[in-house]
């Protein structure tokens, strides 16, 4: 199975496709459902401490990916929606970040660049 990012966002298209969603997924509604997912899975974390937190990813983790797949399929359709190529904007941001957090300057800090 191909899972490169042209290949789901295919899948997950025609799968809105087939029901006619396509005019319900403006920017606007998928950003909001974006927003409204990654609280779901925010939800599986609060006020847990780290040690928590990886305990409730080992003990619920095919919840954990059930929200982290809901996310990533609402991103891919709106990044195809808007026309944004995702893997070309993944590998800019990847760059820039390359330059704003130098190895020799931000391994083992968790400043931002800014503050390096």
């Amino acid at each position: 199975m191909d899972d490169s990012i042209e290949k789901l966002t295919k899948a997950i298209c025609a799968f809105r496709d087939a029901r006619d969603w396509k005019e319900f997924h403006n920017p606007k509604e998928m950003a909001v459902a974006i927003a409204a997912e990654a609280g779901e899975l925010l939800q599986h974390f609060v006020w847990q401490t780290a040690t928590q937190s990886q305990d409730r990813v080992n003990d619920r983790q095919s919840d954990i990916a059930s929200e982290m797949a809901d996310i990533a399929i609402l991103l891919f359709e709106m990044a195809s929606n808007c026309e944004i190529d995702l893997a070309t904007a993944i590998r800019a941001k990847l760059a820039r970040n390359e330059e704003r957090y130098p190895v020799e300057k931000a391994k083992g800090s968790n400043k931002k660049y800014n503050e390096l």
